[in-house]
């Protein structure tokens, strides 16, 4: 199937590090499709580094949008992750409207969180925000933790069952998105690590286990969006494009398990060749 789409990723970008639009850039790039970008922020640094610098770019994101709408640039897929202010949601979502059109695809990775807790400068204030932005999205992936604050349910657990997962998925779909993919969870029952969600085009629930490596890198959940849009945007069923995505990020992860400097992400342009199938 042609592949070639007009994506714009909205993301922040790293001066050092391969996390956001420098990890997913690459990817989507190699997929075959005409990738824009739509820097939320500038940031020094990889967070996992201790210090770093911010610097909110919402007044230049209001610009290259003007600019854009008067070029006619039109896309098939937006895609977006760290937003730093409340006002760039509603940017957002007023640009989405303006390009909505029969197929277009609109994916949002809420990041706000991990391991069961908000990252710092996180609000409440910004939890209500992504709620605001997810309800205009075709698919949303957040991890557990995101899920939970988004929901209100089961704040800080890291393990569910799978009956409070499923509460956790449909609590998500109450605001809006179509689709929903909660990756990094570990199932009670059974001891698995596993992605919950739910697949809009087969109107089913789903489960899928994956194996954990114990290794941390920061960027491996903008891989999973990317590879995730690439697939869905070349016509490959839901659950198919979730399990793609995750054997990438699963394979990428054990290729770089032994590098010493994990703060920088994983260098993904010395693995593209994962990508062809």
């Amino acid at each position: 199937m042609e592949q070639h789409k007009n994506i714009l990723i909205i993301n922040d970008m790293c001066g050092y590090g391969k996390v956001a639009l420098a990890a997913m850039l690459p990817v989507l790039s190699n997929m075959g499709h005409s990738v824009y970008n739509l820097p939320t922020a500038l940031v020094s640094n990889t967070l996992d580094y201790g210090k770093f610098t911010i610097l909110d770019t919402t007044d230049y994101m209001v610009q290259a949008i003007g600019v854009w709408k008067e070029l006619g640039f039109g896309f098939d897929c937006i895609t977006t992750g760290f937003l730093a202010s409340a006002a760039q949601v509603d940017i957002i979502r007023e640009f989405i409207a303006s390009q909505k059109k029969e197929g277009l695809l609109v994916m949002t990775d809420p990041i706000m969180g991990d391991d069961g807790k908000l990252y710092n400068g996180v609000s409440r204030e910004t939890v209500d925000n992504m709620r605001r932005l997810i309800g205009v999205a075709g698919v949303i992936v957040p991890n557990l933790t995101e899920g939970e604050f988004l929901t209100g349910l089961y704040q800080g657990q890291e393990a569910l069952s799978r009956e409070e997962a499923r509460r956790v998925v449909d609590g998500l779909l109450a605001y809006g998105p179509r689709s929903v993919v909660v990756t990094s969870g570990l199932e009670r029952e059974s001891g698995r690590h596993v992605v919950w969600g739910y697949d809009h085009q087969a109107g089913a629930y789903f489960t899928i286990p994956y194996r954990l490596i114990r290794v941390h890198f920061p960027g491996t959940g903008d891989i999973f969006s990317a590879v995730l849009a690439g697939e869905l945007l070349a016509g490959r069923p839901f659950q198919q494009a979730v399990k793609r995505a995750m054997d990438v990020v699963e394979e990428l992860i054990f290729l770089e398990r032994d590098e010493i400097e994990k703060n920088k992400g994983i260098r993904i342009e010395r693995f593209l060749d994962l990508l062809k199938e």
